[in-house]
């Protein structure tokens, strides 16, 4: 399996561990000797960081050379760490000589310097610290020698614009060094050719490396004892803290995942309030708190001194916490893929069984849970994509080598069209982006600042040092919101929130951050300084990006499970089984709820994951559609379940008006673009005015009383002709591109955030680029990076890709209407999602417990 004879000191350190390489290692090296390049896709914790560097370690070993062999890159610095820890470990433990470092935003300025003049023989680093790496002049000297480079994590990084700056970076080492092996790991994908070329690039043909290895995922879900057949979102969620509590032992190691740092935040507390004596094995990790306080916490993970972690996807890739026994999901992870990586979290040892708890926030999700449940069964998995021809990306670039030895226009139109995410570039695009950097472009030539570039022997350079300076800082602006600094006012640093929530803050006001409770001291210099306080608080900080949608693959599944159900419930008939409270009681279904409150079942009923059959009592006898059968029954009764070929859609009239509630399960995004387009399509028969809101499995259109909708409904309404017309119409398009633009001017390098000590704030952020956007919308509407900010927007914002395509399949579904005399089950969540964003003296809960006494008096 390894007789290439220099993978021998490999095999000797193995077996100083009493450990045999693995087939899709031993694969790997072999590939990696033989000059290919390639992906290897395996599961998260089986070996797959020394499946890509030991060949290179081998080759190494082999040949001793000076300089940089291998550049490893990983999507987050949290991972550079163990990373680096892991390849010097049999490195010093041989005695093999050779380098390893890393270089990232948290390394010192003192030994990025250092790192330039002498690099070490393997660097592990980010997409953006390599682009800063290749702005510096003699980069050919620097990256001369380099033989390999690893992308960590390419599943995570493949899809968004970091990737494709590493893309371009690649592209251009490429250039360097013809015969530079490229190896992408990746651990779960659904689109694996796709992502192997676009880590390799165009020209070359990658191998893509499978284990063999077997990971059984097993779900468990923490159910709750009863549920109201009308329910919402959040409605169970943190109501049920003790119940996750008594379901846990605080002996075994746990990584409690949420889907945004609020929740993140507010579990926290909540789990601090139910175990006060156990605050210091709790801890809380996100993106935003200090690095110091993240590294602490995960060491504090591997000694075993800190048990349970509440966290966010900081914790979802490759950081190595092999001492944990459990993982937790708190609301449905909405993609398989996201599930699979949390799950891996735990077991992190090859061929390991991972489990994973299920916690619902809203009784519906454990739907989503028996979907999951088929989809891993049957192998599903998302697909990423890469980034489709961002030009912020290439102007950034294109100026990052200008700032070092200069580039050659024509080669590097060649060059960059290797890449997958700019193949098809045209040659006037191209000519846009240079003169563009090179003149300012059609509205900018007056201002120096933006002639980044100028023309010398036939290379672009850009001479002003301090432009090349500004660029730098500039380069990982890939971010929208400005992340303020929060600060003790003892200058500790505690970590960083958004200013967007700060802007909302006044002195005194006290908050919740990091498991904190915080008072607002003073800001200054994009700085906000805390003092530690007792006073009372309910406010938790709120980060963009915070709603997560359901992918289309778990949508697909979802679809299917709301039609088993409903063939169930249509041929079994069950005796209602609910309490003097109308709430369904497990007990009464014939389960035992045990001490940990996970009900399990009694001799003689089917386990919970058995699989549900189309028809007959399999669907009932799962335990967690037992759970929600008041919900799945007061729905056919008041509405019906739609099947797989069925797009259900309802109607009634309250005293707000005429509601229409249409349920395609395809997710928010979708249904947020649907909802607006379908609003404008009515209102171009009948105007009114409406209010839409929308959830992972529908929306409403809110109009005036009596509003015709069945009337003036038509097969017109899923027209793909027009469409993203129709869209910019429905929408107030433009404020959303200008929003969008901000972030894409950043990148572009358009606007200069400041330097340290005297950084812009947000707010004259948003000037500058508000007034470039007005700008170029009067004087140049052509401008490319303006069509970006709408692309954007339609595709990744409202995803008017899927949007299409849930259109075309809509319209080969027969529809269903019903009218009901007050909102279904599955239209209950997107009213009180309507509610939830009004302003009133009455809570939320005091609203929705009116409403339904009305309609229950009814």
């Amino acid at each position: 399996m390894t007789s290439d004879p220099r993978l021998s000191p490999i095999t000797q350190y193995f077996a100083t561990r009493g450990w045999q390489p693995l087939a899709f290692q031993a694969e790997t090296w072999a590939a990696y000797l033989a000059g290919r390049s390639g992906l290897v896709q395996v599961p998260t914790g089986s070996g797959k960081t020394y499946a890509a560097v030991m060949g290179a370690i081998a080759e190494i070993i082999a040949i001793p050379t000076t300089g940089l062999q291998l550049l490893y890159i990983t999507p987050l610095r949290a991972l550079s760490r163990d990373i680096e820890q892991a390849i010097k470990a049999p490195i010093e433990a041989m005695g093999w000589g050779i380098t390893v470092e890393s270089r990232t935003g948290d390394t010192s300025s003192a030994r990025k310097t250092k790192q330039l003049k002498n690099m070490p023989n393997i660097l592990i680093t980010t997409p953006e610290s390599l682009a800063v790496m290749l702005s510096y002049k003699d980069g050919a000297k620097r990256f001369g020698t380099l033989q390999g480079v690893i992308l960590d994590e390419w599943h995570e990084l493949m899809s968004s614009k970091r990737g494709t700056q590493a893309e371009l970076c690649l592209a251009y080492l490429r250039t360097l060094q013809p015969a530079l092996r490229t190896w992408a790991i990746s651990a779960t994908l659904g689109n694996l050719e796709e992502a192997a070329q676009t880590a390799v690039g165009l020209g070359t043909e990658p191998v893509i490396i499978r284990s063999n290895l077997k990971r059984d995922t097993v779900i468990k879900s923490i159910r709750p004892e009863s549920v109201d057949a009308f329910p919402w979102a959040g409605h169970l969620g943190l109501r049920m803290f003790e119940t996750l509590v008594e379901a846990l032992d605080i002996e075994k190691s746990t990584l409690i995942f949420t889907n945004t740092r609020n929740q993140a935040e507010r579990w926290y507390q909540a789990l601090n309030f139910a175990l006060p004596e156990e605050g210091d094995r709790i801890a809380l990790h996100h993106g935003s708190i200090d690095v110091k306080e993240r590294e602490a916490i995960e060491a504090g993970v591997k000694s075993g001194d800190i048990k349970w972690v509440v966290c966010t996807s900081s914790l979802d890739l490759g950081v190595d916490f092999q001492p944990v026994e459990r993982v937790v999901q708190i609301g449905s992870a909405k993609n398989l893929a996201r599930l699979l990586q949390r799950a891996g979290r735990s077991a992190h040892v090859p061929e390991g069984t991972s489990e994973v708890f299920f916690l619902p926030t809203n009784a519906l999700e454990l739907l989503e849970i028996s979907a999951f449940r088929r989809g891993l069964e049957m192998g599903d998995m998302e697909t990423r994509r890469p980034q489709h021809k961002p030009y912020d990306v290439l102007v950034q670039h294109l100026v990052t080598l200008a700032c070092g030895n200069g580039f050659e226009p024509q080669k590097t139109l060649e060059n960059v069209r290797q890449t997958v995410a700019y193949a098809d570039l045209t040659d006037e695009e191209y000519q846009w982006i240079l003169d563009f950097i090179e003149n300012g472009g059609q509205c900018l030539g007056a201002y120096p600042r933006y002639k980044k570039v100028v023309r010398d022997d036939g290379l672009f350079k850009v001479s002003d040092a301090k432009l090349a300076r500004i660029h730098r800082m500039g380069i990982g602006t890939i971010t929208s919101n400005t992340p303020v600094k929060i600060v003790y006012t003892n200058r500790k640093e505690i970590g960083t929130v958004e200013e967007s929530f700060v802007s909302r803050l006044n002195q005194g006001d006290v908050f919740f951050f990091a498991g904190r409770q915080l008072e607002y001291f003073q800001m200054k210099d994009m700085v906000l300084y805390v003092k530690g306080t007792r006073k009372k608080s309910t406010v938790t900080p709120t980060w963009g990006g915070g709603q997560l949608a359901i992918s289309d693959t778990l949508s697909h599944h979802l679809r299917r499970e709301v039609e088993r159900v409903r063939f169930s419930l249509e041929e079994a008939a069950p005796t209602r089984l609910t309490d003097s409270s109308g709430a369904v009681s497990l007990q009464s279904a014939g389960f035992a709820v045990d001490d940990t409150r996970s009900p399990q079942p009694l001799v003689g009923a089917a386990p919970s994951n058995t699989p549900l059959k189309k028809g007959g009592r399999g669907d009932l006898a799962n335990a967690e559609i037992l759970t929600i059968t008041p919900i799945l029954e007061a729905q056919q009764r008041l509405s019906t379940l739609p099947t797989a070929d069925e797009l259900l859609v309802e109607s009634c009239k309250t005293r707000e008006g005429q509601h229409l509630y249409v349920f395609p399960f395809e997710g928010r995004f979708v249904h947020e673009g649907l909802g607006f387009l379908w609003g404008y399509r009515f209102a171009k028969q009948k105007t009114a005015t409406f209010t839409i809101s929308v959830n992972d499995y529908g929306f409403e259109i809110l109009g005036p009383k009596g509003y015709p909708y069945q009337d003036l409904f038509s097969s017109d309404f899923f027209s793909l002709e027009n469409l993203e017309d129709d869209i910019r119409a429905s929408l107030n398009i433009s404020e959303l591109t200008q929003r969008k633009f901000r972030g894409v001017a950043q990148v572009a390098g358009l606007v200069f955030k400041g330097y340290p000590g005297s950084r812009k704030t947000s707010s004259q952020l948003q000037v500058s680029t508000s007034l470039l956007y007005e700008v170029f919308t009067k004087y140049e509407p052509d401008n490319l990076l303006l069509k970006q900010a709408e692309r954007e927007v339609l595709q990744d914002q409202l995803e008017t890709h899927r949007l299409a395509k849930t259109l075309s399949r809509l319209d080969q579904r027969s529809v269903v209407w019903k009218e009901t005399k007050r909102p279904s089950p599955l239209a209950f969540p997107l009213l009180v999602e309507r509610l939830n964003s009004r302003m009133s003296n009455e809570t939320l809960l005091e609203r929705i417990q009116r409403m339904k006494e009305q309609w229950d008096r009814k």
